[in-house]
């Protein structure tokens, strides 16, 4: 669901619908409506909100970019 999405500049609005595609699985994975029991699953289950794993996917991406620009600058052509 997320690939490629952490070279994107996606705005919160984008970011929350992946946020509700997450809530409505967990929600029809629980079979419950409440936020509260939703959110503790989630805890539990250690599933992360899209927002927290693109942060992470950036900085992942932003090292691999800054390695390939230090191989490449420094290469004699």
């Amino acid at each position: 669901m997320l690939y490629g999405l952490d070279v994107c500049c996606l705005r919160k609005a984008e970011v929350n619908l992946l946020h509700f595609v997450i809530n409505r699985f967990c929600m029809k994975l629980f079979r419950t409506n409440n936020m509260n029991t939703i959110k503790d699953c989630q805890t539990h289950f250690n599933l992360k909100l899209p927002s927290e794993m693109l942060v992470k996917r950036y900085d992942k991406f932003l090292t691999k970019l800054s390695a390939n620009n230090n191989i490449y600058s420094t290469a004699a052509f």
